[in-house]
């Protein structure tokens, strides 16, 4: 799919929607209409009450449009006739947008029939360039108008926008399919998680299941960075705010931040994130050269004060586990580090299929002001991480603007089973924050020298890629990370005694077993057991205790896997071992 051609197309049919909605409703106040991935919306204020069952009479409408060939023209306006176009028909949101544009700004209408609107486009030429066939309106929701919620309430109008029809029936069936991979879903279904009204929202609590889900993600992690000698530490979950004055955070990150004043009115704050913490551990002992790199892991919930309407079960929460590491060295020690994360971000990655792509992140050079530091500064590191890119040979596309506000990222996109990408590990270069907290190491002239510093997170936050790992894997988790490993399901009461000495055999052998003897039926046992996605499940009956053998159903598999005991452990052992993901 060309992306020129398809914003092109995502953009007109926001238009054509507008025109849609004003044939319905000719008193329609307009918002405004971008592209966003997969489709496009337009935002409006409405007399009258506009529901999803509105959706298909306003897609009808918009296909007629469309088959009528209507052509897209652009006309560059001054200022003053702009406001007199948008006047005239009581447009006051685009007057508001207009006032609010930098006076050097140059301001366009595109006009396609009888509608005009304020854009600065591109558009297709020709509403014939768009299937009628390959677009659809999803669904309706509010939204403040210029995300203020103190501002109107309007109605916000979704759409989906391919080059073709087929492109629109794959991803409907990819939306299909993501429903009953929903984390929230499985979630509850595997037990692995689970909200509370009296706890809150965004902060949620973790099961025994779901902790060992957690407990086996960070175990690998950790495996993966002892290699290369991180040390673990441990930093408290408060602070003075002052520590977070010198950092930065308080000045660019404040409206986010969880505050907290005590009896004796001291302030302090929950942490956001754990690096100004750390780079008080590198800083408390003088630092000879020969001490770098110091690499500094720990896995640690940090805070954020998101607002309600952004939070969505794991993926977007409140209390966010992050699996942080810093890495204090030197400039020629660099490029050797970042490589070492990569290193153990592909290794991470792969282990679950994921497609990998990387993304160098930059500031948004329009808005420097969101950044710490110097342009001089940020161009210095941003050219290290690019050259260290290519001198590596890894391929990389460049994201402007997704930079954090310290320091620019080598960011982890990965690709799920059904298609879509998930920002995932990041790795980022920081100049800043040494220079902020004086950090320094006494080099080999015994002078003192600015150390830099990296940050990296593997997953980015347990939370967020349990949510992503979750619906990747559709629940089914391979052996040595499935909470519940092996099921053993009793026929009668008969069978319990050798099911319990089976079970704790597994036990000792350090698998992960449960046993099922209530008194349901078989039957009942079977489909429970199914829903709850076991990797092997045994029944005992009669004839399993007198067999040599053992018949194990395999998660997935028609077939039942016969095999002794002995013979099944050391298999089981094998896979966990080698974190294999199939069964």
């Amino acid at each position: 799919m060309e992306e020129a051609k398809i914003f092109k197309i995502r953009h007109s049919l926001a238009h054509i929607l507008a025109m849609a909605v004003l044939e319905k409703f000719p008193d329609a106040k307009l918002g405004v209409g971008p592209v966003i991935d997969n489709g496009f919306y337009y935002d409006f204020s409405l007399s009258k009450k506009l529901s999803d069952e509105d959706l298909p009479d306003l897609e009808a409408r918009m296909k007629k449009i469309v088959q009528a060939k209507i052509n897209f023209t652009k006309t560059i306006t001054t200022r003053n006739e702009a406001l007199k176009e948008v006047e005239k028909n009581q447009q006051n949101f685009k007057t508001e947008l207009i006032n609010d544009l930098p006076i050097e700004e140059e301001l366009s209408f595109y006009q396609s029939g009888n509608f005009k609107d304020l854009c600065r486009g591109p558009h297709v030429e020709n509403s014939a360039e768009i299937d009628p066939e390959a677009f659809c309106l999803t669904q309706t929701a509010g939204a403040y108008w210029r995300g203020d919620e103190k501002r109107e309430m309007l109605v916000r109008i979704y759409g989906l926008a391919f080059e073709t029809a087929k492109e629109l029936a794959d991803y409907k069936q990819m939306l299909e399919e993501a429903k009953k991979r929903d984390h929230r879903l499985l979630g509850k279904q595997l037990d692995l998680f689970t909200f509370s009204e009296l706890v809150g929202p965004g902060l949620p609590l973790w099961t025994p299941k779901g902790t060992t889900l957690r407990q086996e993600l960070d175990a690998f992690i950790w495996q993966l960075r002892s290699q290369y000698d991180y040390q673990k530490v441990t930093i408290p979950h408060i602070t003075k705010k002052g520590l977070y004055e010198i950092s930065g955070h308080l000045q660019k990150y404040g409206d986010d931040l969880f505050k907290i004043k005590t009896r004796e009115d001291h302030e302090f704050v929950m942490k956001p994130m754990n690096c100004p913490h750390h780079t008080q551990i590198y800083n408390h002992l003088p630092r000879s050269y020969r001490d770098l790199p110091q690499r500094y892991a720990e896995t640690t919930m940090v805070y954020r004060d998101e607002q309600s309407g952004e939070l969505s079960g794991l993926a977007r929460v409140l209390s966010i586990t992050q699996d942080d590491a810093h890495v204090f060295c030197r400039e020629n020690q660099v490029k050797d580090e970042v490589l070492k994360i990569v290193n153990i971000i592909k290794t991470f990655y792969q282990t679950f299929n994921f497609d990998l792509k990387i993304r160098l992140s930059l500031h948004d050079p329009e808005h420097f002001e969101k950044y710490l530091g110097t342009k001089d500064l940020w161009q210095k590191t941003e050219n290290n991480l690019r050259e260290l890119l290519k001198e590596s040979n890894l391929d990389f596309s460049e994201g402007i603007g997704e930079a954090a506000f310290y320091g620019p990222k080598i960011d982890f996109m990965a690709n799920d089973s059904l298609g879509r990408q998930w920002q995932v590990a990041t790795i980022q270069l920081d100049r800043n924050l040494p220079e902020r907290f004086d950090l320094y190491c006494i080099n080999e002239k015994s002078e003192q020298e600015r150390i830099v510093m990296i940050h990296a997170a593997i997953t980015g936050s347990l939370e967020r890629f349990s949510a992503v790992l979750i619906e990747h894997l559709a629940g089914d988790f391979p052996l040595w990370l499935a909470p519940v490993q092996i099921k053993i399901l009793t026929v009668s009461e008969n069978h319990v005694e050798f099911a319990k000495n089976l079970a704790t055999e597994f036990k000792n052998q350090n698998l992960r077993a449960e046993i099922d003897d209530s008194n349901e039926t078989l039957g009942n046992k079977i489909r429970k057991n199914s829903a709850e996605k076991i990797p092997y499940t045994l029944v005992i009956g009669d004839k399993e205790i007198a067999s040599a053998d053992l018949a194990i159903r395999v998660r997935g598999q028609k077939d039942l896997l016969n095999i002794s005991k002995e013979e099944f452990i050391k298999l089981a052992k094998t896979k966990i071992q080698n974190r294999e993901l199939s069964l």
